[in-house]
């Protein structure tokens, strides 16, 4: 349960803040159940004061954890944190819940391990995926969709060690604001042909579950109204009974105890245009879940970007091995955290163990498919609508100069190619809305960038679209927007975090 009292600012990990008795992060705790802390290894960690209590500003680091039973039960709100969002991925393209489950279980458990016990985060389910997936199920099997994961998989990972080795500068160079901002609202507003299919065939049942997730929302404050998806499927799912449209027969005929459906990949080259281009979107979710946890813990942790995205990377190769969904990190959990000041990893192992239980039980997974697609696409309306939107929001915080033309064309363009699924077939290899426009932001925006500064026609001549001309920013800061990507950052220069970035260039993009 989440610990009521702790006034609402975050605390910090100083041992000031503490009772004189109160263990900090990093120092040996020679109390009976204690640990050495390094936060290096599994089951190494320091007992937080006495294991049971946080005063006011208190926080438990990483590298920290309480007692066992209150560990343990703040791991199970991290599993239903999860939930909702986990399990509406493989129920909307039609993989088997208890194996995407059962896959980010272990995917959690390896990125722990990667990240060297330093980067609490829960591995679920990422919504980036849902529209490849979908095209590849339906033109070439289920099978070639793993084949796709398995391939977004090790370019992430790819990706993690050029990080390791380089820096995430480079990354920030490539997608500044805008270019991330178009990518992660064009995948959003791609998918909302798939929501209205689900809609469509139950609109009673679709409509009451918008209803209740934005009722929950905004009637519940702390751990329920960050739950609004999970609670407003049980709500829909209700309905759904009360309307006939749920058939528990499956449920009575599967076991209690097994194994999940596993599933071997294949590999089709023509199925490679609709996955790649994720990688861009799962780099941002990582980034922006690394960032922030730096953020709410007061530690810098760039040093384990390109383990975050490396461990990302081979869980995602090794759920598409078997039948599971590709992984991300999640920033449900990340409001979990927010809530009751633990970051310790050791409630992530915890709920990675909670996950692999519930995911060895077919009768479980039965239950769960036996969701109706009038809820599916109540819920579908909502997330895809949110992920479209939280590009924008990304536009928002980074303060994206719209008047300069640049990121004008870059925005439109981009949407436009994503939104009206715009198609391009070479040597047979389809390339659909997400891919060609994810490629048109990075191009569009590189090429007119490039090409402004050498001719000098950044200044934007005043026009109807352009009203009031930029006259709300004054010139330094429209001139540092539009050298960036987005605004009051002078070009090249870096962030709060050195990242040279808005720290909060990508953060929003981690709830995908």
């Amino acid at each position: 349960m989440a610990r009521r009292g702790l006034p609402a600012p975050l605390g910090t990990l100083s041992s000031r803040a503490r009772p004189p008795d109160v263990v900090g992060a990093g120092v040996t705790d020679h109390r009976e159940g204690a640990v050495g802390a390094t936060g290096k290894g599994l089951g190494r960690w320091t007992v937080h004061g006495d294991g049971r209590h946080l005063g006011p500003g208190e926080v438990v680091a990483p590298d920290e954890r309480l007692s066992w039973p209150s560990t343990i039960g703040i791991g199970a709100q991290h599993v239903v944190a999860m939930f909702g969002a986990t399990f509406l991925v493989p129920l909307i393209t039609g993989f088997p819940p208890a194996t995407t489950l059962f896959f980010s279980a272990i995917g959690t458990v390896l990125f722990l391990l990667i990240t060297g016990n330093r980067l609490p985060s829960y591995l679920g389910s990422s919504f980036a995926l849902i529209a490849p997936i979908t095209a590849a199920s339906a033109s070439h099997g289920q099978s070639s969709a793993l084949g796709g994961i398995i391939a977004v998989g090790a370019l992430l990972a790819v990706v993690g060690v050029v990080v390791h080795l380089a820096g995430a500068r480079w990354i920030d160079a490539v997608m500044p604001p805008i270019v991330t901002g178009a990518i992660v609202a064009l995948i959003g507003f791609n998918l909302a042909p798939t929501a209205w299919s689900n809609v469509e065939q139950a609109p009673v049942t679709a409509l009451a579950t918008i209803a209740a997730i934005v009722l929950v929302t905004v009637l519940f404050r702390g751990i329920l109204g960050r739950l609004s998806i999970l609670l407003g499927v049980v709500v829909g799912y209700v309905t759904a009974i009360l309307r006939d449209e749920v058939s528990f027969e499956k449920v009575g005929d599967a076991a209690w105890f097994g194994l999940p459906d596993f599933t071997a990949p294949t590999f089709d080259p023509s199925t490679l245009g609709l996955f790649l281009p994720v990688v861009f979107v799962l780099v941002a979710e990582n980034v922006g879940h690394v960032k922030s946890v730096a953020a709410m813990t007061g530690r810098n942790l760039d040093d384990v970007t390109g383990r975050a995205l490396f461990a990302d990377g081979l869980s995602t190769v090794l759920a598409g091995t078997g039948g599971g969904s590709g992984t991300t990190t999640y920033a449900e959990n990340i409001g979990v955290m927010a809530s009751t000041r633990v970051y310790s990893t050791a409630a992530y192992y915890v709920a990675a163990v909670v996950a692999f239980l519930l995911s060895l039980s077919p009768k479980f997974g039965e239950a769960i498919n036996t969701i109706p697609v009038g809820v599916l696409g109540g819920a579908a309306t909502v997330l895809y609508g949110m992920i479209g939107m939280l590009g924008v929001r990304i536009w928002v915080q980074n303060r994206v100069d719209f008047s300069d033309p640049v990121n004008l064309n870059t925005a439109a363009i981009a949407l436009v190619v994503g939104i009206a699924n715009y198609t391009w077939v070479v040597g047979g290899t389809p390339f659909e809305g997400i891919a060609l426009g994810s490629a048109a932001a990075i191009v569009v925006y590189h090429v007119m960038r490039r090409v402004s500064r050498l001719r000098g026609t950044s200044q934007e001549a005043a026009s109807p679209a352009s009203a009031p001309a930029g006259a709300e920013l004054d010139g330094g800061l429209r001139r540092a927007g539009r050298e960036t990507g987005g605004a009051g950052q002078a070009p090249g220069a870096a962030g709060a975090d050195g990242s040279g970035a808005p720290p909060r260039a990508t953060e929003a993009a981690s709830r995908l």
